[in-house]
């Protein structure tokens, strides 16, 4: 940490006496270890030396309803990109669209050839990749409500140039990489904004919105394909395409009703509206002296990060402030999260389907995604209550369990007699129920905590240009698994299970060794936490410097010395 880095965040500790509560109309409290800010901070233009942080109370379920439902609307951008995967997979299915967009067998029957297929339905994750990193740094110049407004715009323009497509698959595929393009800003944005507006004690529940709309998008996508499959014309295709449109429409229109990130209002210079956004999302008035104390300490961090200086893309892969660790675990995360095989699950899970009789591919995708909806439920329930590193690991070591009967079952159960031979239903059911498991194991942990991680992971600067690499990666690995699935499942079949099998072996022992807890902190204490240069695994006992007894020991929490087999099954 830099001396002036040191100088903005240093802090006196308050001497452990009684304190007499504060009055305010929100019952906000001075807690007995609350410190005194030794540094002049300017807020609107004024001196604010030596004032007590006061923290802002934790108020019934009930009062943060208005926060919940802003928090909806914001990760209604989620809904959108699960109502694309949910949709084309049944496109690719409809007569009507293979004659438009496949090609011509000699016998007159059309087809899809394993390469268009990849490229009409993964080109849109290379959209999604250009999109983050053209488009990245557009919350920092406009905030980050306009931001989702203006890429929410460029994937209407795609959707229009799709629906507007005859007969010329080039131009849906040109449609698709423009509508990408604005499906991958979203995914940053939103889940930004998430984590900026949301309580520090309900950031991992209302940050889990976005995929649980995503999940949504997709069961909804699943069950509008087959409502339109009876249909023999355009019918089948361009009206999911036009409900796209509307709900894009619905998505700009919320963003006029929900807060702005107090964050980026602290840094272009709007305290009042900062504070306002504080008040609205914690339920207390904005004369509280807990908005106060809570709008000094985002300033703070905005100062410290303003003497550093501008962020360029070279200060990403930079040490100082552990920016470069925060970015490769970022990008390992998000890697992780398509490799947790997701995508072949959604993928391949017809053929299991078929196996024991259920051919309608729009009633299998149904099923997988009522599993997928239902389940991110529980993450709201899980990841602050758990925290993330455990939710991580756990969801590791049960998608190994998953991949390891499901692969074997296939392997050597499902076609007894050669794959020519009817297959076993008995191993097919099991196979089928080992899937719904994959499924709710993916959904309660990395599905939704990947992004919460990545959005709250970054310091202010840097914030835009970190997730734009970081969620990039999940486009590209998204692209690259969504495009050669088929021919990899051509030539292994069910072997394919135990590659990624072995990347949850992996994932497990990655987020044990490199990632932090950061439950219950605030997005200021976060960036403290990594500065200190903390072990992942003795965060979660970590306490910040404002928040410390004169009893602590943070040396405790940066070194060691126990063999590796205590240090991974001890608590801290």
């Amino acid at each position: 940490m830099s001396a002036t880095d040191a100088q903005v965040d240093s802090q006196v500790e308050h001497p452990d006496t009684n304190i007499m509560p504060s009055a305010s109309d929100s019952n906000s409290v001075l807690t007995a270890d609350s410190n005194k800010v030794d540094d002049e901070m300017k807020l609107d233009g004024e001196n604010s030396a030596d004032r007590d942080i006061v923290e802002i109370p934790i108020k019934p379920a009930s009062a943060y309803i208005t926060i919940s439902i802003f928090c909806v609307m914001i990760g209604f951008g989620g809904f959108i990109a699960g109502w694309d995967t949910g949709t084309i997979g049944g496109f690719l299915a409809h007569p009507d669209f293979l004659q438009r967009f496949g090609s011509k067998h000699h016998d007159g029957s059309y087809y899809f050839s394993n390469a268009r297929t990849g490229l009409v339905v993964s080109i849109f994750n290379i959209g999604g990749l250009l999109g983050c990193l053209v488009l990245g740094n557009l919350a920092n110049r406009v905030g980050r409500k306009m931001a989702l407004v203006t890429v929410t715009a460029i994937f209407m323009v795609g959707i229009i140039i799709q629906i507007a497509s005859i007969n010329k698959w080039y131009q849906y595929f040109i449609g698709r990489i423009i509508s990408g393009m604005g499906v991958g800003a979203i995914s940053m944005f939103s889940p930004m904004l998430l984590s900026e507006v949301a309580p520090k004690h309900l950031r991992g529940t209302l940050g889990s919105m976005y995929q649980l709309m995503c999940t949504f998008g997709i069961f909804l996508g699943d069950c509008t394909n087959y409502g339109t499959k009876s249909y023999d014309n355009s019918v089948q295709w361009r009206v999911p395409l036009g409900l796209s449109f509307a709900w894009a429409i619905l998505m700009i229109g919320a963003m006029f009703f929900v807060p702005e990130s107090p964050r980026y209002l602290m840094e272009v210079g709007k305290a009042e509206e900062a504070k306002r956004s504080i008040a609205t999302s914690n339920k207390v008035s904005i004369d509280d002296p807990a908005v106060t104390g809570e709008a000094e300490l985002i300033l703070a961090g905005i100062e410290a990060e303003r003497a550093a200086g501008n962020a360029s893309w070279a200060d990403m892969f930079s040490s100082n402030g552990k920016v470069l660790q925060r970015l490769i675990m970022c990008c390992m995360i998000q890697s992780l999260q398509q490799l947790t095989g997701c995508n072949y699950f959604f993928y391949y899970g017809t053929i299991v389907f078929q196996a024991v009789g259920l051919t309608d591919s729009y009633q299998t995708a149904i099923v997988f995604g009522i599993v997928n909806f239902a389940s991110t439920f529980v993450a709201f329930y899980v990841v602050d209550r758990f925290g993330r590193r455990a939710c991580l690991m756990w969801g590791s070591a049960a998608m190994v369990c998953c991949y390891v009967v499901y692969a074997s079952v296939g392997v050597t159960r499902l076609y007894p007699n050669g794959k020519d031979e009817t297959s076993s239903k008995g191993a097919g059911n099991c196979m089928i129920v080992f899937s719904c498991f994959f499924i709710f194991s993916f959904a309660c942990t990395w599905a939704p905590i990947c992004w919460i991680v990545v959005s709250e992971t970054f310091p202010l600067k840097i914030k835009p240009k970190g997730m734009a690499l970081a969620n990039g990666c999940n486009w590209l690995w998204n692209f690259l698994i969504s495009f050669f699935t088929p021919f990899i499942t051509g030539a292994i079949n069910f072997y394919y299970g135990y590659v990624f099998m072995g990347c949850m072996v992996f994932a497990y022992f990655y987020v044990f060794f490199c990632v932090p807890e950061t439950k219950g902190l605030t997005l200021e204490e976060v960036n403290e936490m990594w500065e200190e240069g903390i072990l992942p695994w003795k965060s979660g006992s970590w306490i910040p410097a404002s928040k410390r007894g004169a009893d602590y020991d943070a040396e405790a929490t940066k070194v060691d010395d126990k063999p590796m087999y205590k240090r991974m099954f001890s608590k801290n």
